[in-house]
């Protein structure tokens, strides 16, 4: 089962420096109120390397004269409270996920990292210090460089966040297995919500079809917060109070994503909530449509995010001139003001770019399709997302099978 956790730690490792020391934190659990907690989820990048999901793990790697030794620091048994909330990760279970054969405790750690950097020669040690803003509690990457500094100051600390992030980028076949579970259950989930849906529901009525599929294929959590956004609502990207009376002869927008483990699906759809589309909503949604088509017959290995994103602004342009919306292309970002597409994988917006949506993409690559309009004025919004797996010649629609065209969309809803 450690196989591939392996190598991606093999891979890794290959290009950093000798005489270096790698530590990976899962994170820990977050306070929400009283004696209760927010749901754990771990650092996405120590579970991409280690295919652990418990807080409090430690990953210790240290590369010396081109050879490598790990070593993971799990919690100390606690046969008390296990009574009450069941059982930690036991050594045996991190030793078989992992495959870290060497495991310790945690109380052990700052014993073995001293000793470590005391007697080993080490000149680096690497941490995954992802940017974030000023006001973002620390993690444990940053009060362990903060620790390090001041212990040992004649040591470089270096930041592996990019390195793991270039890895992530391009999946292997078993991560776009989970991604196509999760985007199949999303599917699922969307055709519920379709046809369960009448116009003088509540959004939040049509949503609980949703989670209640999720929940039915065991999914515990979403890519993202659910938006359901009908009428004027919809025009709002990240709308997702969900809790407003759906008005009759509007659409209804869609985006949401499962989170299957860890994997995530991404999808969007809009639909008419009395069954058909008026003509001016077909309109709309066609022009959308056919940028959303165009997109995926462009995408391919080479291209950047930034080249389609060009390619779907050139496109719905020409799509609200004929729709009346406008006369000159600089006048688009009224009605369409975001981009393209990202990347997708372990995070809904997942790493991939590295602030450089320039990149050419790799054969392997996942990005979401979602172009949009949102006609304020009218109360009309339309975003159709798919996701496409950059493959060797193309890219393949992983969500083909969603409903997507008028006639497709209006005989389900009948």
């Amino acid at each position: 089962m450690g196989n591939r956790f392996i190598e991606r730690r093999r891979k890794l490792l290959k290009n950093i420096e000798d005489n270096s020391l790698v530590v990976l934190f899962a994170g820990r659990e977050i306070y929400k109120s009283a004696d209760e907690t927010y749901e754990f989820t771990p650092n996405r990048n120590f579970f991409y390397l280690s295919g652990i999901d418990a807080p409090n793990i430690i990953i210790a790697l240290m590369k010396r004269k081109g050879e490598v030794a790990e070593e993971i620091f799990v919690e100390r048994p606690d046969p008390v409270l296990a009574r009450w909330v069941g059982e930690k990760l036991s050594a045996k279970e991190a030793r078989e996920i992992s495959g870290i054969e060497i495991v310790d405790i945690i109380d052990n750690f700052k014993g073995s990292i001293a000793s470590l950097l005391s007697n080993y020669s080490i000149s680096n040690v690497y941490l995954d210090l992802e940017r974030q803003e000023y006001n973002i509690p620390k993690t444990f990457s940053q009060e362990f460089a903060g620790n390090i500094l001041e212990r040992y100051p004649y040591i470089r600390i270096k930041n592996i966040y990019d390195d793991i992030c270039r890895l992530r980028v391009v999946k292997d076949e078993e991560e776009i297995a989970l991604i196509k579970k999760a985007i199949d259950i999303t599917g699922e989930g969307i055709e519920n919500m379709a046809k369960h849906m009448r116009a003088g529901m509540m959004e939040y009525e049509i949503e609980a079809y949703f989670d209640y599929t999720l929940k039915k294929n065991g999914v515990t959590d979403t890519a993202f917060k659910n938006i359901i956004s009908s009428g004027k609502n919809a025009t709002v990207l990240h709308y997702s109070s969900n809790n407003c009376r759906t008005p009759n002869y509007a659409l209804i927008l869609f985006d949401v994503g499962a989170q299957y483990k860890y994997y995530n699906g991404d999808i969007s759809r809009t639909f008419p909530l009395s069954s058909k589309f008026t003509q001016r909503q077909k309109d709309v949604y066609n022009a959308v449509l056919e940028t959303n088509i165009a997109i995926k017959e462009a995408c391919k290995p080479g291209i950047s995010v930034m080249e389609l994103n060009e390619l779907s602004k050139k496109i719905l342009s020409k799509g609200c001139r004929q729709l009346g919306l406008i006369k000159d292309d600089s006048e688009l970002s009224r009605y369409y003001f975001h981009s393209i597409g990202h990347y997708l994988g372990l995070d809904g917006h997942d790493v991939g770019d590295i602030g450089d949506r320039n990149l050419p993409m790799a054969e392997g690559t996942v990005i979401t399709n979602e172009p949009g309009l949102y006609i304020s004025e009218e109360g009309i919004g339309v975003r159709i997302e798919d996701d496409l797996l950059v493959t060797k010649s193309g890219c393949e629609e992983l969500s083909h099978n969603i409903i997507k065209s008028v006639e497709d969309i209006e005989n389900f809803l009948l």
